[in-house]
């Protein structure tokens, strides 16, 4: 392992409650090594250490890695504004699948809670292509999440609070193991780390800002799931929640979001789908001999070129790190594509070449 990768490991652990700082310094400097050279007191002995200690580790377990900054970190987190800056992971992951929702809820789960979120998985992989279901293998609708996506057949991501040397809650260990085959684990803690309580508050934005949508299955007036939903509104992510009756204890916490619009009412897997524009998703076959109208500038070329990549679309922070052009540039330009009838913005910050473009809107 090179010295900048340690100094990364030692970074993140030494930042790791100061993220937004984190992120300041690498906007600043090139790299990890430049900022310990311009900050020699930055790095407590205890935090090389523990980079030395989970390189060992790394390369014992054959742990994958991920920088913020490079092209393998997950696009729709690496927007976010307190994203990590190193991730671990175990498995066969994708960590960019063209469809990802996570799925939480209370840990204590009616039997109608369980038996939904199960149906709702099966049906949604059943009608969607690539889909990825993300959770934190908390007891409750997290395992059942986690159960029914191997059950389906599709990949699943696991987010632990702790480091990838334990199983936490290890009652759970043999869906984490099942995992690893069609996903696996991904987390920002180095081994060694505790399932501490403010460590689950902080893998909750991890699940949140993996996520196309996040569907909340059942919770209680106060917990985990809420603030899970609250970072995903934070991050512009869709959010989702199956209501109760109002006397079920279990669906106080639904019941409230849709109350005050934070959620979109769901009861099915069609639901998603529709909210989402999944369901109607054309499939535009690759055409390189398509011309490209001449009324689109330099940068709305190579946009739309790319969008007639994929048969779902793009995100819009993904176009980012593939054209490699500024956010703003790229969002403003989609924004005039829109007007001119070219492309078409979905929900989740994906947007679509539109097969026949319309022209553009008379403002007369």
């Amino acid at each position: 392992m090179t010295q900048e990768w340690l100094n990364r490991i030692a970074l993140a652990w030494e930042l790791r409650y100061r993220i937004k700082y984190a992120h300041s310094l690498f906007e600043q400097y090139s790299s990890a090594t430049e900022i310990i050279s311009h900050h020699p007191t930055l790095l407590s002995a205890e935090a090389i250490r523990n980079a030395e200690q989970e390189a060992t580790f790394i390369q014992q377990h054959n742990i994958e890695m991920a920088f913020f900054k490079d092209a393998n970190y997950p696009y729709r987190l690496a927007q976010c504004i307190d994203a990590p800056i190193m991730l671990y992971s175990k498995g066969a992951l994708n960590m960019n699948p063209k469809h990802a929702v996570s799925i939480v809820g209370t840990r204590t789960p009616s039997e109608r809670g369980k038996e939904w979120c199960r149906n709702f998985i099966l049906d949604l992989a059943a009608q969607l292509p690539e889909l990825t279901i993300i959770s934190g293998l908390a007891y409750g609708i997290d395992v059942e999440a986690h159960k029914a996506a191997i059950e389906a057949g599709i990949p699943t991501i696991i987010v632990p609070a702790h480091g990838l040397d334990r199983i936490y809650p290890s009652i759970h260990r043999n869906i984490a193991v099942q995992s690893l085959h069609n996903g696996g684990i991904l987390t920002e803690y180095i081994h060694g780390t505790e399932p501490e309580k403010h460590h689950f508050v902080a893998r909750n934005r991890i699940i949140a800002g993996l996520a196309d949508a996040v569907v909340i299955v059942e919770s209680k007036a106060k917990g985990g799931s809420l603030i899970t939903a609250r970072m995903a509104q934070d991050y512009s992510r869709e959010v989702f929640t199956l209501p109760g009756r109002y006397n079920d204890r279990t669906s106080e916490g639904c019941n409230c979001l849709i109350q005050q619009q934070r959620a979109q009412l769901i009861t099915s897997a069609d639901d998603l789908l529709f909210f989402m524009q999944w369901e109607n998703a054309k499939i535009i076959n690759k055409q390189p001999t398509i011309e490209i109208p001449f009324d689109l500038n330099a940068t709305q070329a190579i946009l739309l070129n790319k969008l007639r990549e994929s048969e779902d679309g793009w995100h819009v922070n993904q176009l980012v790190l593939e054209t490699h052009l500024p956010y703003q540039e790229v969002a403003s330009e989609l924004m005039m594509m829109e007007l001119s009838g070219f492309v078409k913005g979905l929900p989740g910050g994906m947007w679509r070449a539109l097969e026949n473009p319309n022209p553009p809107f008379d403002l007369l």
